[in-house]
C-alpha cells in the first residue's frame, strides 16, 4: 500500500509506535465525544436537537477524506501527508477544547475530522509499508488493535475523563500524543525513490465526492431524528446525495486520472471482501449502538458503567490479533473468516435473548464472543481483499476498504435506530391489543393500590391502568431490542455467502498486500 510500490525505511519500532498512536487517536475520536454531549450542551446552553452536530460534523469530514487518501498519498508522499494530517488533527483537537460556543466547536470538529479521516487509512499503509513481507500479518494485527478497539473503548475513556475532569480533556488529551506521533512521522519515515504523481487534479470528481458524501452522512446521522423523508431537508439532501454519487461514479470510471479508482471493484475477490467488510462494520457498530441503548434504557446503566461493560467484553481481541497475525500466512484466510462470522452471529443471537434481569457478566458475554469473532476476521478480510489487487491499485483500494467499514457503521446505525423505534410502536400496539383493561392483571394491580398508603388520594382503576401501561411500554421496548438484534443477525447471515467468492491468495501475496 505504499505509494507506487515503494517500501518505507526508518526505525521500525518508532514508526510502529507512531502509527499505532495516531491511528488509535483517530479511531477513539469517532466515539469518545458521545459520552460528553450532555456536559457540552449544559456548558454552552445548546438546545437538545442541535448538540448532535458535534458528532455529525466529525463524521461528515472523516468520511469525505478517507476515499481520496490513496490519491493524496501518491501526490505528497508518506512523510508530508502523514505528518501534516496528524498536525491538523492535533491542532483541531486543541481548538475543540478551547471552543467558546457550539458553532465554533462544530467548525473545529470538521477540521479534526479532515485530519482523522486521513490518519486512518494512512496508518495502515505506514505499518504495512515498513514491515518486511514475512511480518505483514503482524502489521495488520497492530493496526487492527486501534481499528476495532478504538471506537469501542472511546466511551469508557471519555467517561473517565469527564468524570475526573471536564469535557475539554477529551480533546486536550490528543495534543501531546499527536505531537509525539507527528514528530515520529516527520523524523523517522523515509521513502526512497518516491516520485510525486503530478497528473491533473480531478477537481470535478473531488467536488462531486464531497457533496455526495457530506449529504449522505447528514441524511444517515439526522434522518431518524427528523422522521426521515417526512422532513424536507432530509428529502432534498437524499436526492442531492444520490445524484452527486451516481455522477461521481460515472465520472470516475470515464476519467483518465480519477481521484478514486473505482475500477478495483471489477476484481471479484476485492468486491466480495469489501462487501463483507461493509457488513462487518454494520454488525459491529450497529450492534454496539443497540447494546448501549439496551444497557441505558432497560438496565439503567450510567454511561461509565456501559463503557466498563464494553471493556469487559472486548479485551480478548488484544490477545487474538497477534496470534491471527501469524496464522494468516499459514492457513487459508477463508477458514478464519468462517470462525469470525460464526462469532459475530453467535453474539447477535445472544443479544437477541437478553432480558431485563441479566447480570453484568451476561451482558458482557455476547461482546466477548463477538470480540473473538472480530479478532479472527479483521486481518484475513484485509488480506483477502487487498492482496488480490495489482500493486498500482492498492493505495486507492485500501482507502475504499476503510471507507466501506465506516459506511457500514453509519448505515447500520441509522437502520437499527429506525428499526428500534418502529419495533417499539408495533410491539406496544400488539401487547395492548391482547390486554383487557378490566382483566385479571388490572384487577390485581387495582387491589394492591386500594389497600396501599394514600389509596384515597387517587383513582385506583386509573392508577392501575397507568402502571399497566408502563409495564407494557417496558415489555415492548425489550421485545424491540430482541427483534432488532435478531434482524441484524439474519441480515448478516444472509449476506455471509460472499466468502465463497473470495480466492485464497498465493503464498506471499497475502503479506505483499500491505506493502503497497
Amino acid at each position: 500500500m505504499g505509494a507506487e510500490g515503494t517500501v518505507l525505511r526508518g526505525s521500525k519500532r518508532l514508526i510502529t509506535a507512531g502509527a499505532m498512536l495516531a491511528g488509535l487517536m483517530a479511531f477513539l475520536d469517532i466515539s469518545i465525544v458521545n459520552v460528553a454531549l450532555n456536559d457540552i450542551r449544559a456548558n454552552f446552553g445548546t438546545p437538545l436537537d442541535q448538540i448532535a452536530w458535534v458528532s455529525t460534523a466529525y463524521a461528515m469530514a472523516n468520511i469525505t477524506v478517507i476515499p481520496i487518501s490513496g490519491w493524496l498519498l501518491k501526490r505528497f508522499g508518506f512523510k508530508r501527508y502523514y505528518a501534516v494530517s496528524i498536525l491538523i488533527f492535533t491542532a483541531a483537537s486543541a481548538l475543540c477544547g478551547l471552543a467558546w460556543n457550539l458553532p465554533s466547536l462544530v467548525c473545529f470538529r470538521i477540521l479534526q475530522g479532515l485530519g482523522g479521516g486521513a490518519i486512518i487509512p494512512t496508518s495502515q499503509s505506514v505499518l504495512f509499508s515498513r514491515y518486511p513481507e514475512k511480518e505483514h500479518g503482524m502489521a495488520g494485527a497492530l493496526f487492527a488493535i486501534g481499528a476495532i478497539t478504538g471506537p469501542l473503548l472511546g466511551p469508557t475513556i471519555g467517561g473517565y475523563l469527564v468524570e475526573w475532569s471536564s469535557w475539554h480533556w477529551i480533546f486536550f488529551i490528543n495534543v501531546p500524543l499527536g505531537l509525539i506521533a507527528a514528530w515520529i512521522a516527520w523524523t523517522q519515515i523515509e521513502q526512497p525513490g518516491f516520485v510525486s504523481d503530478r497528473s491533473p487534479v480531478d477537481r470535478f470528481g473531488i467536488a462531486l465526492l464531497a457533496l455526495g458524501m457530506v449529504s449522505l452522512q447528514y441524511v444517515l446521522e439526522e434522518g431518524n431524528r427528523n422522521d426521515w423523508f417526512e422532513d424536507k431537508t432530509i428529502t432534498v439532501l437524499a436526492v442531492v446525495a444520490a445524484i452527486a454519487l451516481i455522477g461521481f461514479v460515472t465520472h470516475e470510471l470515464e476519467h483518465e486520472h480519477p481521484v478514486v479508482d473505482l475500477r478495483v471493484f471489477r476484481n471479484r475477490a476485492y468486491a466480495a471482501a469489501t462487501t463483507l467488510n461493509f457488513l462487518v462494520g454494520t454488525a459491529i457498530f450497529a450492534g454496539s449502538v443497540l447494546l448501549s441503548l439496551f444497557c441505558g434504557t432497560i438496565l439503567h446503566y450510567r454511561a461509565l458503567d456501559i463503557g466498563r461493560v464494553f471493556l469487559m467484553g472486548t479485551w480478548i481481541q488484544l490477545l487474538i490479533f497477534p496470534v491471527v497475525g501469524k496464522l494468516v500466512t499459514k492457513v487459508d484466510p477463508r477458514l478464519l473468516l468462517v470462525i469470525a462470522n460464526a462469532g459475530i452471529l453467535a453474539s447477535l443471537w445472544l443479544n437477541a435473548h437478553l432480558t431485563a434481569e441479566v447480570t453484568t457478566a451476561q451482558v458482557a458475554l455476547p461482546l466477548f464472543v463477538r470480540a473473538i469473532g472480530t479478532g479472527f476476521g479483521f486481518i484475513p478480510l484485509t488480506v483477502l481483499g487487498v492482496a488480490s489487487l495489482p500493486p498500482a491499485q492498492r493505495p486507492g483500494g485500501t482507502a475504499l476498504f476503510n471507507l466501506t467499514r465506516e459506511l457500514g457503521a453509519s448505515i447500520g446505525t441509522a437502520w437499527m435506530s429506525t428499526t428500534l423505534a418502529r419495533q417499539v410502536k408495533q410491539n406496544f400496539t400488539f401487547i395492548t391489543s391482547h390486554v383487557d383493561a378490566y382483566g385479571t392483571l388490572v384487577a390485581e394491580q387495582r387491589t394492591l393500590l386500594e389497600h396501599g398508603p394514600g389509596a384515597r388520594l387517587f383513582d385506583p382503576q386509573g392508577a392501575a391502568l397507568a402502571v399497566l401501561n408502563q409495564r407494557i411500554g417496558a415489555q415492548a421496548l425489550l421485545r424491540a431490542f430482541n427483534n432488532s438484534f435478531l434482524l441484524l443477525a439474519v441480515a448478516f447471515l444472509a449476506a455471509s455467502w460472499v466468502i465463497v467468492l473470495m480466492r485464497r491468495p498465493q503464498r506471499g501475496a497475502a503479506v505483499e498486500a500491505g506493502a503497497h
